[in-house]
């Protein structure tokens, strides 16, 4: 019995080693796996970390430019401005809120002495020296760049909206729509009747402002303007009422303007624009408002085909700045930053423009 005792303490001793020895490599196992894990998603970690770090900084004027009172080093002056037409929605509406909220800031809208409010006429005030700065829906010319030099400074324009250039026509009309060459052919005299682009027998009268002094085209900006010749059959308007008037008398009437300033229009019809037939898109959102329906209601402008590149013909909006080192310059960048706010973006589309953030 004292033999059997004896071969059983050892053989117990045993097994506790053994089982110490497997707990202690089972732990073993776990902090060397542990390490390794951690160091292979050491990286990730280092990455997640730096990505959240630079996210949360990557726009750090994020803050400041959420609306209008957030705008810091706002000048106290007193501004004149002018320029283009097509900018009197956001006169209206946004500049109001501006004046409202940042009443330091007064802003004055001078109309030319001679001739009518155009962006050509409020760059050329600009130049003269009319100005603090201009409202712009067509980009600056080579002859304003250069004028400009001449004169001691440099001009900037700033984008801050997007518009669309819409087609109306007599609301007896009826034509699917006309594609962006069809419609620069009937202004170059090439197309003359409706029949030709799938309407009535019925000859096309088009009115058009003079080019010069146009705020909306619909040729390139990179073609002549200055040596472009319209067709003989143009009819040339002094203003959008005007040619709105002419188009709802003559059943054949076309004109071109700012969706903003025709679309909503209750005497004349939105016509669906294309690069191609086939892939026509309204300016209008929904479906047409005929005249009997409005004014109650009225055809809204499709801002998010305007928006979104899909509406073929566009036009940007601009701030033209006077760069001098000057209280122009001061007054013409603050301007251009109160409207590139989110506040200012979202004035500008319930304006009926597309903003640009």
């Amino acid at each position: 019995m004292d033999n059997t005792n004896q071969r059983r303490i050892p053989f117990n001793g045993e097994i506790a080693l053994f089982l110490r020895g497997l707990i202690i490599g089972k732990i073993l196992t776990i902090l060397v796996l542990g390490g390794v894990a951690w160091w292979l998603l050491r990286p990730y970690t280092l990455v997640r970390k730096n990505t959240v770090a630079t996210s949360s900084n990557s726009n750090p004027a994020s803050p400041v430019v959420s609306n209008f009172q957030s705008v810091a080093n706002l000048p106290v002056a007193s501004v004149n401005y002018g320029g283009s037409t097509a900018w009197a929605p956001i006169r209206q509406l946004v500049d109001s809120q501006i004046q409202s909220d940042r009443p330091e800031l007064q802003l004055r809208y001078q109309e030319p002495n001679n001739g009518t409010p155009s962006s050509s006429s409020g760059i050329r005030m600009l130049l003269d020296g009319q100005l603090d700065f201009a409202q712009s829906s067509r980009p600056l010319t080579e002859s304003e760049y250069s004028l400009a030099k001449q004169r001691g400074f440099t001009l900037e324009q700033r984008q801050v909206g997007t518009d669309g250039i819409a087609v109306v026509v007599n609301p007896s009309l009826q034509v699917p729509g006309l594609t962006v060459d069809q419609l620069q052919q009937i202004y170059l005299g090439q197309i003359t009747n409706w029949k030709q682009v799938g309407g009535p027998d019925l000859p096309i009268t088009p009115f058009s402002l003079r080019l010069e002094k146009a705020d909306s085209a619909i040729f390139s900006q990179n073609q002549n303007l200055q040596n472009l010749t319209l067709g003989s059959n143009v009819k040339y308007v002094s203003s959008t009422t005007e040619a709105l008037r002419q188009v709802s008398k003559i059943p054949g009437g076309l004109y071109y303007a700012s969706a903003r300033a025709v679309v909503p229009q209750c005497t004349v019809k939105p016509l669906a624009l294309g690069l191609t037939s086939t892939e026509l898109i309204s300016p209008y959102r929904d479906s047409l408002v005929t005249p009997d329906q409005c004014p109650r209601q009225r055809n809204q402008i499709n801002t998010e085909a305007i928006k979104n590149g899909s509406y073929p013909i566009t036009t940007n909006l601009f701030v033209i700045i006077k760069q001098n080192n000057g209280q122009a310059q001061q007054v013409g960048e603050a301007y251009a930053q109160l409207l590139l706010t989110d506040q200012g973006q979202k004035a500008i589309e319930r304006a009926g423009f597309a903003g640009v953030r």
